[in-house]
């Protein structure tokens, strides 16, 4: 099944045009029913029901304008600023002047901050500068002085236009910051997740060819040095660069768009490839399908660790199934590999290793040890600071990503543990759509007493540098 990329609309703004919809139609009414309770003190009140009548059905119509910035067009702006202001200019005519020099409002009264307000919201507080100070004008030529309670009224508009327009403005240039944000992070696991996928391939060809070819010298050597020269350019591409700006993460008229996978679906792909698999293998320990163990969706981890078992690797696990969700415990058994991978590149072909798998009540733990002297302090910054993705991704990657942690656990000359610890209820392996995140330590410490039980066979032995 095919990925599908769906967009995440995210906006903080939307709030606004909804509020600013219900704060139109009920200022709407509240004008109509202060006009209906001083009915009969007006000269000329037809001028005024007319008036009413053009903005009830406007304010109505108009509804869906306000829904979001993309309907909110410049000239339905235009159009109800003009409205607004004919409204304050038509009172002296519907109205008696006394009753407008004692303070008796308008006939859009508190109306007309809907228009200012979605200035605004569409436009930030310049566009709401424009639109108040229209109000502000057409407040002062109604009245025809400039009267205490009018300036105030002119005064406390412009001010809450112009702070909810900047305040808008400061929400738009957050949402950019964040969509771009979470497409980085998107890119990054991408990027880290391909990373341990060459490393454990593609890296360990090339670092092999050149070991072998400077062994066998010649023209040989000449393949190593060329597998070399191509590992360090592979290894510097894979572990660097920045994410290229994308239109995907940039502000559009309902917020910042972020354009994320449907991991439901990649989750489904994974799912049915698992039965199909299932259906090819036979029954693994305990009852299980070789891979995905049943229609449950998990998998004996017993099953994909028992490969690595040899004549130089000995395997101790319990003597129940370890059940395991199955790409947590794919990505688990890769991690052990690449400690695996380590130990033959670093320590030699020869070098033994020792595998014990525990299930304790909420955790599965699986730790590798091998016989060599250790890891000196100070190495491991030092190998990722180089872009080496052995321990960094191949194995502190992947358990970040399942919900784990991954702890290195060694002292010069005493041999080297890795640790990796997963919690029963682990999620499927993290990818772009994913949220949280867990920090991971590496510990360099004296190693742990051995434990009973397949433990008990571990020994020290030689090592070399991760």
């Amino acid at each position: 099944m095919p990925r599908r990329a769906r967009v995440m609309r995210m906006s903080v703004e939307q709030p606004l045009w909804r509020a600013l919809a219900g704060y139109r139609v009920l200022t709407m009414f509240y004008a109509v029913g202060l006009f209906a309770t001083a009915y009969d003190r007006f000269p000329r009140p037809w001028v005024a029901v007319a008036y009413y009548c053009v903005i009830f059905v406007w304010t109505l119509a108009t509804l869906p304008r306000v829904a979001n910035a993309a309907s909110c067009t410049r000239p339905f702006l235009a159009v109800d600023l003009s409205l607004a202001v004919c409204g304050i200019l038509l009172t002296p005519v519907a109205d008696a002047h006394a009753r407008i020099m004692e303070g008796g409002p308008t006939l859009p009264s508190i109306w007309t901050a809907g228009s200012v307000l979605a200035f605004a919201v569409k436009g930030g507080w310049r566009w709401a500068a424009v639109a108040s100070t229209a109000i502000a004008v057409a407040n002062l030529v109604e009245r025809g002085v400039p009267a205490r309670d009018t300036v105030h009224n002119v005064v406390l508009v412009w001010v809450a236009s112009i702070a909810i327009g900047y305040v808008v403005e400061v929400a738009r240039a957050s949402e950019r910051t964040l969509a771009r944000a979470l497409e980085i992070e998107a890119a990054t696991r991408e990027r880290e997740r391909l990373a341990r996928d060459i490393h454990d391939s593609v890296l360990q060809v090339l670092a092999m060819v050149q070991r072998r070819g400077a062994v066998i010298g010649g023209e040989a050597a000449e393949l190593g040095r060329l597998a070399g020269e191509q590992e360090v350019a592979l290894r510097t591409l894979v572990s660097g660069g920045m994410v290229p700006v994308s239109r995907v993460s940039t502000d559009a008229a309902d917020g910042a768009l972020v354009q994320l996978v449907d991991e439901r679906d990649e989750r489904d792909e994974r799912d049915e490839q698992d039965e199909r698999e299932d259906r090819d293998e036979p029954r693994g320990p305990g009852g299980r399908g070789g891979r995905n163990g049943g229609g449950d969706g998990l998998v004996d981890l017993r099953a994909l660790l028992a490969p690595y078992a040899g004549s130089r690797v000995a395997l101790a696990e319990p003597g129940a199934p370890v059940p395991l969700p199955a790409a947590v415990a794919r990505e688990l058994a890769a991690a052990v590999g690449a400690a695996l991978d380590n130990v033959r590149r670093h320590v030699g072909e020869d070098a033994r290793a020792w595998i014990l798998v525990e299930d304790e009540p909420a955790s599965v733990l699986v730790t590798v040890r091998d016989e060599g002297p250790g890891i000196p302090e100070g190495r491991l910054a030092q190998a990722e600071g180089e872009g080496r993705l052995g321990v960094a991704q191949s194995i502190r990657g992947r358990l970040r990503d399942i919900g784990g942690t991954a702890a290195l656990i060694s002292v010069p000359g005493q041999g080297t543990e890795v640790e990796l610890t997963v919690p029963k209820n682990a999620s499927h392996p993290k990818h772009a759509t994913d949220e949280k995140h867990e920090t991971h330590e590496t510990h360099e410490k004296h190693p742990r007493e051995a434990r009973g039980g397949g433990a008990a066979a571990w020994v020290r032995g030689k090592a070399g540098n991760r």
